[in-house]
């Protein structure tokens, strides 16, 4: 199961836009963009713009779905282990360093993080919702290798994203004395003993 609908390496002409969306954000955040620069950016009319997303917010959302979602493919890919909860582990440490570095997560944690609120205490976005998918199907598959805890994939599956949330969002309150490499070696190993049998 993949997070995206596009493959890795794969271009489409709303892959153009939001490149252009990308540009845009990282060179003056979120609230500084709008549909008019991102179309000028992309040497595309206005009308095209509207015609794919009505507002600023629409354009924002798919483009954070579509980083996420190459990062969490990109991590899935360069996972390693001897068995499924080695293979999650990896990819879910991995995915949330990457996500971390991620120039557009970054700046809309600098300029814009009220963006994430919502996603954070009010409901779950695709990218989320997505995530959870492939968390159940692995968890599966944990179970099926005896790799992963007997329980409820819903249940871990969401435990699982909880924890990713703080140790992605909230790192950079905790590195006053430790190094976020410190703290990622914690991460894994809060999932591998979560996940045990």
């Amino acid at each position: 199961m993949t997070l995206n609908r596009h493959t890795l390496g794969s271009r489409t002409d709303e892959d153009a836009l939001l490149d252009a969306a990308r540009d845009c954000v990282l060179a003056v955040g979120l609230r500084r963009t709008t549909l008019t620069d991102v179309a000028r950016r992309a040497g595309v009319s206005r009308m095209t713009m509207y015609r794919r997303w009505p507002d600023m917010a629409t354009l924002v959302a798919d483009l954070m779905t579509r980083e996420w979602g190459e990062l969490a493919l990109q991590a899935q890919a360069s996972a390693t282990g001897r068995h499924t909860r080695e293979r999650l582990v990896d990819g879910l440490t991995g995915g949330a360093r990457r996500l971390r570095d991620n120039p557009v997560f970054r700046r809309i944690v600098e300029l814009d993080p009220e963006v994430l609120l919502p996603y954070l205490v009010d409901r779950r976005g695709t990218s989320q919702d997505r995530m959870l998918a492939v968390l159940l199907a692995t968890i599966a598959e944990g179970h099926a290798d005896g790799s992963v805890r007997p329980g409820a994939p819903e249940l871990l599956g969401r435990g699982l994203l909880l924890t990713l949330h703080g140790f992605v969002i909230s790192i950079g309150t905790m590195t006053d004395q430790v190094t976020s490499a410190d703290l990622d070696s914690e991460l894994r190993l809060l999932l591998d003993r979560y996940l045990a049998p």
